[in-house]
């Protein structure tokens, strides 16, 4: 993974530390050399100026841009459905007193943290630290793109994400009060509802928050996923936290998660999540968006004593209906991910690390009730050509893609 970039005004200038490494096939893969590529990621190191105009990114970006912001917006930096404690007692909690669903859960739960290292090393852990590539990311119309990213995290709702593909960077996190997203084509915005932790972390990275997210679950069953006998724990996100997230255009119906856990290893083999979000459309017709989520995990590697996830595959479909069957639409996304670094314990990792952009505007600050605007029905504002999308999303269904994890008053800061 390349880390550093070159000086390009002046050669014998020193080199510039990247946020986020690149993997060296990102060189191999680009037309138009080596200098192209640096080129491009100047570009978007600078920082983004508030009158860029879509034409000017377009440019930077090329032609593959509405593609590449949907798949970012969608599998880039998913959240969980509700927040996870950092208190280490749910880790232990009996099994006693519980019906059968539930007790055989926490007895589930409780091989799997046996399995990846046992409760005095999990808690032994204050902060991490992870840097990966993405080997593939794709939609059905693209070949796959490169990319890389970085992850820490100090508590489950304390955390950051850098993630670069293609040219395009993405910024993610939490302080512990909000937890926002930052992309090129808008300003930064903050989720509705309490900070929620990051997906990827629960794909194998943070052993200790899947325990305690599902250690209120229940055991529904068995499956053989990827020719390992599993056992299925099924966790639905509670009203209340479906409520904190919805507004008065855009409803969570649901959000459920599904962890398949070997017999054999006690480790987790699948994540699957599911989540429906139901949209006001024009009149008193609503369109419904279901986003399906499943990530197979492999390579399982000792570090520091805890079995951590190296590689792995996430596979999206993003379903859309509710107008009649002429409307319905289906895209299918895939990631493919692999981590070079990990560490636990970084030190002089403060909670300054975490702050928000200074851009963030928060509902409360603002004094709204609600978020406004969300459904967009002027696809002028909408950057990037959206409505000559080769996938067919027009502008208010690309807006709607985020619903879930942002709430803005511009329609086209919800990609």
């Amino acid at each position: 993974m390349k880390t550093l970039c070159p000086n390009l005004d002046r050669e014998d200038g020193l080199e510039t530390v990247l946020e986020v490494p690149i993997p060296e096939e990102i060189f191999t893969h680009k037309s138009g050399g080596t200098s192209s590529v640096w080129e491009n990621m100047k570009s978007w190191m600078k920082p983004n100026c508030e009158n860029k105009s879509s034409a000017s990114m377009a440019a930077m970006f090329g032609g593959k841009n509405t593609e590449i912001q949907l798949l970012l917006g969608v599998v880039g930096a998913p959240l969980i459905p509700s927040p996870i404690t950092s208190d280490t007692q749910p880790i232990s909690r009996t099994i006693k007193d519980k019906n059968i669903e539930a007790s055989m859960a926490k007895y589930i739960v409780k091989q799997y943290v046996a399995a990846v290292g046992g409760e005095h090393a999990l808690n032994s852990v204050e902060s991490m630290y992870a840097m990966g590539q993405m080997v593939k990311m794709k939609n059905m119309q693209m070949k796959g793109e490169m990319g890389g990213f970085v992850v820490w995290q100090k508590r489950p709702e304390l955390w950051c994400l850098e993630l670069v593909v293609s040219g395009y960077k993405i910024s993610a996190g939490s302080d512990g009060k909000v937890a926002w997203r930052q992309t090129p084509w808008h300003h930064s915005h903050a989720s509705r509802g309490p900070p929620r932790p990051l997906r990827r972390f629960l794909q194998g990275l943070d052993p200790r928050s899947t325990a305690n997210l599902f250690s209120t679950s229940i055991c529904i069953g068995e499956k053989t996923v990827d020719n390992e006998d599993c056992f299925i724990l099924k966790m639905e996100a509670e009203s209340s936290a479906l409520r904190a997230r919805s507004n008065g255009n855009v409803e969570i119906v649901r959000h459920t998660v599904w962890g398949y856990f070997s017999q054999r290893t006690g480790l987790l083999v699948q994540l699957e999540d599911s989540h429906l979000l139901k949209l006001k459309s024009t009149g008193n017709e609503c369109i419904y968006w279901e986003t399906n989520m499943e990530s197979l995990i492999h390579d399982y590697r000792n570090v520091d004593g805890i079995q951590i996830a190296h590689s792995g595959k996430t596979r999206v479909s993003l379903i859309r209906f509710g107008e009649g069957p002429e409307t319905r639409t289906r895209t299918q996304m895939e990631e493919v991910w692999q981590v070079e670094e990990m560490d636990f314990n970084v030190r002089g990792l403060s909670v300054d690390c975490f702050l928000p952009p200074s851009d963030i505007k928060m509902e409360q600050e603002k004094g709204e009730g609600e978020c406004g605007g969300i459904v967009a029905t002027n696809n002028a504002k909408l950057p990037f050509k959206i409505r000559s999308a080769s996938f067919r999303i027009s502008a208010s269904k690309v807006a709607a893609v985020n619903m879930d994890d942002s709430c803005t008053s511009e329609s086209d800061e919800d990609l």
